[in-house]
C-alpha cells in the first residue's frame, strides 16, 4: 500500500506536491467545541474564532460535534475552548479531555458552558424545543472548578444589565497589568458553588435592583488541573457582551494563559482595533459604475485596512506616501490635475505597491506615463495611431488558466466565470503574463506584472460586476494581488 502512494505522489503535478503546513508556526493550537448550546453558538463560536485568529497568538480549529474524539485527536492542541452546553460526549471523550488538561494542557469555560454536565435540564434543539437530563460528570466541576446548582440559594442571574468587573487577584498572570477593573453588559451568574481549588481573580457586585443576590460575586477564576490550567470566564451571553474590550482582553489573555502557562498578549484589546499590523490600502474609483459588491474584496482580512476615495482628486489630493502601501485602482476618469498627477507619481516611484483593476486600464487615455509604463497597457477608448479602438463585451463565459509560477496566482488555479471581455488591447511586450483566456473576445491575456520598475504594479482585467466580486478565485487573486505589491509575498 505504501508504494502505490507514493506512486500515486509522484505521478501528481509538480504544483499538486506543496506541501501546505497543519499548523501555523510559532502560534498557540486551540480547538474550540461547539455546535450543542443553549446560546447561539452559529454567531459567538465564529466571533471567537475571528478574536483569537486576530491576535496572532493562535492558529484554531473548531469542531461542532465533540462525542467520539480521542485522545489522539487532541495531541495536537494546547488548549480546548468550550463554547458549548449540550449532551454528554461519552466516557472515551471525557476521559480524554481529562487527561488531556491534567497532563499540562489548557481549557477554557465560557458562559453557558458554566453549567454544563451537572445533571441539570439542558435544552437539545431549539427547534423542537427537546429537554435532554442526563447524569452529571463529577470530573468537570473538579476542573472547571466549581458547579450549577438548583438547591437553594439557586445558582443562576438577574437582569441583564452593565457592571464594573473588579479584579481581586492582581498578581495572577491573566489579570497582571491590567485596569483594577472593567465594564460588562451581560448577565451576570450568581450562587455560583465554587470549590476550593478555583482561584477568583475578578468579581463584580450583584445589584438587587437587577435581582441579584447584594454581595460579590465571581465571575473569573482559574483552576490548576493536574498539571494543566483552567481559565473560566461566566462573561460573554451574546455578541455584543462579547464585544466588550474587558470580555475580549480576558478571554483572550486567558486563553493563552491556559494554552502556554504565560501571557504576552497586551493589557488592553480592543476588538474595534485589531493587533497585528495591517497593510494600508487606498481604493481609489470614480469615472465608471460598479456593482457595490466590488467593496466586499477588502472585507474579511484582519491583515488589511482599506479606506476609499470616490475620486481621483480626493485620492490625490496630498501625498500618499506616508499614509498607505499598496492603491488599488478601480477608476476610469480621463482627467487629473497637475498636483494629483505628481502624488501619483510621487506614491509609484517611491517603490509603494498597485494594483490596477479592470476597467482602470481605460483611465487617462493621453497619459503616456501611466499607460505604457505604469500598467503597461492600455484600453484605446478611440482609434489612435493606426489602431482601432478597443472592444467590450458584458457577461461572457470565460476560462481562465495560470500560464505562469507567481505569487499573485499562488492557489489560484483555472477559474470559470462570467465577466466582461477586453479586446483590442494595446499591451506592452515587456509584461509578465499571470493569466490567459482563450475566449475569441479577449486578447488572451487577462492578468499580468508591468514592466514598471520603480514599484510592484500588477494589472487584472478581470472583475466587472458581482459575478466576479464574489467569485472565490477572484476574491483571492485581488487579496494575493495586494499582498504581493505590499511586499509580503
Amino acid at each position: 500500500m505504501r508504494t502505490l502512494v507514493m506512486a500515486a505522489a509522484l505521478a501528481l503535478p509538480v504544483a499538486a506536491q506543496v506541501t501546505i503546513p497543519l499548523f501555523q508556526a510559532g502560534k498557540l493550537r486551540a480547538l474550540i467545541f461547539s455546535g450543542r448550546n443553549n446560546h447561539d453558538w452559529r454567531e459567538s463560536t465564529p466571533f471567537l474564532r475571528q478574536l483569537m485568529v486576530a491576535s496572532g497568538r493562535f492558529d484554531v480549529r473548531v469542531i461542532e460535534e465533540p462525542a467520539g474524539l480521542t485522545a489522539e485527536t487532541l495531541a495536537a492542541y494546547d488548549v480546548i475552548v468550550l463554547d458549548y452546553n449540550g449532551p454528554r460526549w461519552g466516557a472515551a471523550t471525557e476521559r480524554a479531555v481529562e487527561e488531556f488538561v491534567r497532563s499540562g494542557k489548557g481549557m477554557v469555560v465560557r458562559h453557558a458552558a458554566a453549567y454544563a454536565f451537572h445533571g441539570l435540564p439542558v435544552l437539545g434543539d431549539r427547534h423542537v424545543r427537546t429537554t435532554i437530563v442526563e447524569p452529571a460528570w463529577p470530573e468537570y466541576a473538579r476542573m472547571t472548578g466549581s458547579a450549577w446548582s438548583l438547591e437553594d440559594p439557586r445558582t443562576g442571574h438577574g437582569e441583564r444589565h452593565s457592571f464594573r468587573v473588579r479584579f481581586t487577584d492582581r498578581d495572577h498572570p491573566v489579570a497582571q497589568g491590567l485596569a483594577p477593573e472593567f465594564w460588562a453588559t451581560d448577565e451576570l451568574y450568581q450562587n455560583m458553588r465554587l470549590r476550593p481549588e478555583a482561584r477568583v481573580l475578578a468579581v463584580a457586585y450583584a445589584d438587587p435592583k437587577m435581582g441579584g443576590t447584594g454581595k460579590d460575586e465571581p465571575v473569573l477564576w482559574a483552576v490548576a488541573y493536574g498539571k494543566g490550567r483552567v481559565f473560566h470566564s461566566t462573561l460573554g451571553h451574546d455578541l455584543a457582551a462579547m464585544w466588550e474590550p474587558g470580555f475580549v482582553t480576558t478571554f483572550l489573555r486567558g486563553a493563552e494563559w491556559a494554552a502556554s502557562g504565560a501571557v504576552t498578549l497586551p493589557a488592553w484589546i480592543d476588538p474595534a482595533r485589531p493587533q497585528q499590523r495591517r497593510t494600508r490600502v487606498l481604493v481609489v474609483t470614480g469615472g465608471h459604475d460598479y456593482d457595490t459588491s466590488f467593496y466586499t474584496l477588502f472585507e474579511g482580512y484582519p491583515d488589511l485596512a482599506w479606506d476609499h476615495a470616490p475620486s481621483n482628486r480626493e485620492a490625490y489630493r496630498r501625498d500618499l506616501r506616508p499614509r498607505y502601501d499598496v492603491l488599488v485602482l478601480y477608476d476610469m476618469p480621463q482627467e487629473i490635475g497637475e498636483m494629483e498627477r505628481q502624488h501619483l507619481r510621487d506614491f509609484a516611484e517611491s517603490g509603494k505597491g498597485i494594483v490596477v483593476l479592470h476597467h482602470a486600464i481605460a483611465s487617462y487615455n493621453s497619459w503616456e506615463w501611466y499607460s505604457k509604463e505604469l500598467v503597461g497597457g492600455k484600453y484605446l477608448l478611440q482609434p489612435e495611431a493606426g489602431r482601432p479602438g478597443s472592444t467590450y463585451k458584458h457577461d461572457e463565459e470565460i476560462f481562465v488558466y495560470p500560464v505562469a509560477r507567481h505569487p499573485v496566482v499562488s492557489d489560484v488555479g483555472r477559474m470559470h466565470l462570467w465577466d466582461e471581455t477586453y479586446k483590442g488591447l494595446w499591451i506592452s511586450p515587456e509584461v509578465k503574463v499571470l493569466l490567459r483566456t482563450d475566449h475569441p473576445l479577449s486578447d488572451g491575456p487577462v492578468a499580468w506584472i508591468s514592466p514598471y520598475p520603480k514599484s510592484r504594479v500588477v494589472y487584472i482585467q478581470l472583475g466587472h460586476d458581482r459575478l466576479a466580486h464574489i467569485h472565490p478565485g477572484y476574491r483571492k487573486l485581488v487579496k494575493n494581488a495586494i499582498d504581493w505589491a505590499a511586499g509580503l509575498r
